[in-house]
């Protein structure tokens, strides 16, 4: 009889236990969708972080995702490299947290990419198109904006029919200005364009007055700027000052009213390959221009539309994807297929690339922006 009562208490003490570790243990749905964003808010000076606030607005007034509240939980980078890995890694240790939105430079985008990657947390970078961020078979990297392949393949064709056939590359010696300045000497190469030379550093005007003499001797006849927006910006203002008078054109950094600003006249007439055009006879880019405008009463740029869309299209995987499993995300957003955002239309390949029609051309014309008819 004693042997009885004590197994049945050592029965009921196991059936204690078993209930403990799995009833207290048991996963529930998160009661709101949280997506972590990081980016240098304290320094950006686009509409990024009002894009991104008008598409959470949106979704929540319209019920959110499956009916739970979209949070955005931000932490600026402050485009400094050890910062930015310090939130991605805090990012990832968060069970809270769905999917992140940045970064916004491509230096601190690559080696955090590899953080999320580990961690099965979808990372959409809305402005990183160094080439190299999604060449490394990660299934839960991606971006929303064409990589600087496409931008720089549509820049050579359009200044090759143009008539330009001798240029000259300035490029920022990180992996930005590497990438962008290679893919537009390959795609310069197949449309007949020769570049003369290349370089990433020049010391004051004296310097460059020195570099035109050699330019002129190769008969040049533009010059491609590879360089984020300050350092590009600037460049431009020398050149004029040096007497360098010949066609600019640059890459998506060079896409923001600093460039006049910075440049002065000599930024006159600078060709530049972005995305989003507000003027777009689609109901999707109306919209949302128009949404914006009410809301912000400015005309919103490049940076709003692609944040905008990066949220719209993760709340649109979230809502498909397992919400006790963050690492479904990836799956879901490229079961997206063609999806119609305010940029454009998005499609992601099986590398997270952005294969749509995204790329526009714009030509700086009376300090601002015209788009370019093709």
């Amino acid at each position: 009889m004693l042997k009885n009562t004590m197994l049945y208490q050592y029965m009921i003490l196991c059936a204690v236990i078993i209930f403990l570790v799995t009833g207290c243990t048991q996963l529930r749905e998160p009661q709101e969708i949280i997506i972590g964003v990081a980016w240098p808010f304290g320094t950006d000076t686009s509409l990024f972080h009002e894009g991104i606030n008008l598409a959470v607005n949106e979704i929540n007034d319209s019920g959110g995702i499956n009916g739970k509240k979209l949070k955005l939980f931000k932490e600026d980078d402050g485009d400094n490299l050890v910062k930015g890995m310090a939130i991605a890694q805090s990012f990832a240790e968060n069970k809270s947290i769905q999917a992140v939105i940045g970064h916004s430079n491509s230096y601190i985008s690559i080696p955090a990419s590899a953080t999320y990657n580990n961690a099965g947390i979808v990372m959409l970078s809305p402005t990183s198109t160094a080439a190299e961020l999604t060449q490394n078979g990660y299934k839960h990297v991606f971006r929303n904006i064409p990589n600087d392949h496409e931008i720089a393949r549509q820049l050579a064709i359009y200044l090759a029919e143009l008539g330009h056939g001798r240029m000259v590359i300035y490029y920022s010696d990180d992996s930005y200005g590497r990438g962008l300045a290679n893919s537009f000497e390959d795609h310069a190469a197949s449309q007949g364009i020769i570049i003369v030379d290349r370089f990433n550093y020049y010391n004051g005007l004296e310097d460059l007055k020195h570099l035109h003499n050699r330019w002129k001797a190769f008969g040049f006849d533009g010059i491609f700027l590879a360089k984020g927006l300050i350092g590009g910006a600037r460049f431009i203002a020398d050149a004029g000052q040096a007497g360098i008078k010949v066609q600019f054109a640059a890459g998506d950094a060079l896409d923001s009213p600093l460039l006049s600003e910075i440049g002065g006249t000599s930024a006159e007439g600078t060709i530049v390959g972005s995305v989003f055009n507000p003027y777009q006879d689609r109901p999707e880019t109306q919209k949302f221009v128009a949404d914006f405008w009410e809301e912000y009463n400015v005309m919103p740029c490049a940076y709003a539309a692609l944040g905008y869309d990066a949220v719209k299209m993760l709340a649109a995987a979230i809502g498909n994807s397992d919400l006790l499993d963050p690492s479904t995300v990836g799956k879901e957003l490229r079961n997206l297929g063609k999806w119609p955002g305010a940029v454009g239309d998005h499609e992601f390949n099986e590398q997270g690339d952005n294969t749509g029609r995204l790329v526009v051309l714009k030509k700086l014309h009376a300090g601002n922006f015209e788009y370019i008819k093709r």
